[in-house]
């Protein structure tokens, strides 16, 4: 039994290094997948879910959808409030589009004050709609910056899928969406 001892204490400081080990694994992963500004999927992460959902959407016959994100006139807030402010509005408009899709859906920043949303099994139809409640929603709450009402205002593109498309395709296609959509509104 004495000779058990000591293995037994190796085999448990081995479990406990496992451990360990895989929390550092985790926090690595979260690293390299999570936007270093804001808590959502950077777009490396977007676009492998993206890529995923699309070979999904393609086996199985349903539709998913992207929303591109522009957040309106970051520069603007950036050059009169600072930069701090221009954080504070992206992570506000991040916030909001988080706590309003599924578990099941993605949002992720592209770049800059692009964000972007991979609806699951969503149609377009479905992903207009959605699309247009959040932007209502995120375009009537101003940031509330140093006692200040800062408006906060979005466009967004709308792209839908049924796979055998190329993920970065479907994000151009959405972001062109956006674009049009910005020209209507101005013109």
């Amino acid at each position: 039994m004495r000779e058990l001892a000591p293995l037994l204490l190796e085999i448990d400081q081995l479990r406990r290094e496992l451990a360990q080990a895989r929390e550092r694994s985790q926090s690595l992963e979260k690293l390299v997948d999570e936007d270093p500004l804001i808590p959502i999927a950077n777009r490396r992460a977007f676009v492998r879910e993206l890529t995923r959902m699309m070979a999904f959407a393609q086996r199985y016959g349903v539709a998913g959808s992207v929303v591109y994100v522009d957040l309106n006139n970051l520069k603007d807030i950036n050059d009169t409030h600072g930069h701090a402010a221009g954080d504070a509005a992206l992570l506000q408009v991040a916030q909001h589009l988080s706590e309003n899709v599924r578990a099941s859906d993605v949002v992720g920043r592209l770049g800059g004050d692009e964000l972007a949303l991979l609806l699951v099994q969503t149609d377009e139809i479905a992903a207009e709609q959605k699309a247009a409640l959040l932007a209502r929603k995120i375009n009537t709450q101003p940031l509330m910056w140093q006692g200040r009402a800062v408006p906060i205002t979005i466009s967004y593109g709308v792209h839908s899928f049924t796979g055998g498309e190329n993920a970065e395709h479907v994000i151009a296609a959405a972001d062109r969406a956006m674009y049009r959509r910005k020209q209507k509104a101005v013109g």
